[in-house]
């Protein structure tokens, strides 16, 4: 129905509700009582008024004798001429019920907003399976990989850490790689794909992502803007990159279900000295737990079923050389800001430009094609300091030497070293005939 067919077509007027329409104002134990009351002869005004029912309410039980059922049918209303018209609109306003009502007053609906949203509500409801179902879609050996961060807060020493969990799940045999890291940033990503890689001992035809600002810049056109990083290392490897729909999470399940898997099993309850007992903690439950379970999918073991697996040999592959190139200039204590710690350089080059080159662990700064520096990544607000590149500068420790006196001071009798003579020499001078 469109909109000009439901304004053609008439809204009955109400009326008065009948005696049998009235049945819904005493049940069955309020009709005894009427009853029960009359045959001991009290008056009818007496008893609608004890009760709170009309009259006419009371001489019809008194006619009928005993309590019967309303009939069936539902009362007009005046939104009826509008349902066919709102369950079509309705999924296309994602069912907003200001917007349907906006519209209906538009061609003479009178009624109130109320009213249009009891009637969305029922239709609303129907379809609420639409925003969750989702079809199970089981891939061939090798094809997919699905890829997920997890958080999990755990104490690491003595300090509640933020732990950030990657997750690789192989989606025909539910084979996990996990492994934390105290962020998601895109070299924790790298690193953990090749990691991953390793682990399985190959790579995937596709691997598939949520929509994190790490790999996606955004959609044009329906296609998706990945990070240049992101594509160049998916070329490297020969895998294709993926992403789920907006707001589709739920379409990697597989690894979805691995994260919970992860932080309900292999973290709960635990704490450990550094990241690397957590890492290495990990790296055994992988082996002894996760690939031995029996998974309730397939009900066989992952370790198992990865033998049927076929992903492409990474071969002699190196690993990707991941850059980030910045430019900073030295200052005067050569020691060069990058990632808000700071990381010396030899002091020769103060006042120069260095470029610095960033590698999933490692900061490399060059000086005209030239390296001058190589320091390992640290934690922020950090200084770093190789004493080689002080050379000349730092002094042993230990008293301080007695400085030369100056020596060319023109206030300070003659010029240059004062020569050293004996007294005698004053002595024989002083004498008589001493002069000659």
């Amino acid at each position: 129905m469109d909109l000009a067919e439901a304004v053609a077509t008439p809204v009955p007027s109400l009326r008065e509700m009948t005696p049998a329409e009235e049945d819904g104002m005493l049940r069955e134990d309020g009709v005894r009582e009427v009853l029960a009351r009359l045959q001991r002869g009290e008056r009818i005004k007496t008893i609608a008024r004890d009760l709170g029912v009309a009259r006419n309410t009371v001489k019809r039980w008194q006619r009928l004798g005993g309590w019967r059922p309303r009939p069936p049918g539902a009362r007009p209303c005046q939104i009826d001429p509008y349902r066919p018209f709102i369950a079509q609109r309705g999924p296309e306003v994602n069912w907003n019920g200001r917007v349907l009502h906006r519209e209906l007053q538009g061609v003479g609906f009178a009624g109130t907003y109320q009213q249009v949203q009891r009637a969305i509500q029922p239709l609303r409801a129907d379809r609420a399976w639409a925003t969750v179902a989702t079809v199970r879609v089981e891939t061939s050996p090798g094809q997919q990989a699905q890829v997920d961060f997890g958080q999990i807060r755990l104490w690491i020493g003595d300090r509640c850490e933020r732990i950030h969990v990657f997750v690789m799940t192989l989606s025909y045999s539910r084979r996990l790689w996990v492994r934390a890291y105290p962020h998601e940033q895109l070299r924790a990503l790298l690193d953990g794909h090749e990691q991953a890689f390793q682990h399985f001992g190959g790579v995937p035809l596709t691997c598939l992502y949520d929509n994190p600002r790490t790999l996606v810049l955004g959609r044009r056109e329906r296609q998706v803007l990945w990070h240049p990083v992101v594509e160049d290392f998916a070329r490297y490897y020969g895998y294709t990159p993926r992403a789920c729909q907006p707001y589709r999470a739920q379409t990697k399940g597989k690894v979805e279900s691995g994260v919970k898997y992860v932080k309900r099993n292999a973290l709960a309850g635990r704490r450990f000295a550094s990241w690397e007992a957590l890492n290495a903690w990990l790296q055994e439950w992988m082996v002894t737990v996760a690939d031995q379970r029996v998974h309730g999918t397939t009900h066989e073991r992952p370790i198992e079923r990865f033998a049927r697996e076929t992903l492409t040999p990474l071969g002699r592959r190196a690993p990707y050389h991941y850059e980030r190139v910045r430019l900073r200039r030295v200052p005067a204590d050569a020691l060069v800001a990058i990632a808000a710690a700071r990381y010396s350089v030899p002091v020769e080059y103060v006042g120069t430009t260095v470029s610095v080159q960033e590698t999933s662990s490692h900061y490399e700064l060059f000086h005209g094609g030239t390296r001058i520096a190589r320091h390992a990544k640290t934690t922020r607000h950090t200084v770093v300091m190789d004493p080689a590149h002080y050379r000349g500068l730092l002094r042993p420790s230990g008293p301080a030497a007695t400085p030369r006196p100056p020596q060319w001071d023109p206030g300070y009798g003659d010029l240059g070293e004062v020569m050293v003579r004996d007294l005698a020499l004053y002595a024989a001078m002083a004498e008589p005939g001493g002069a000659s």
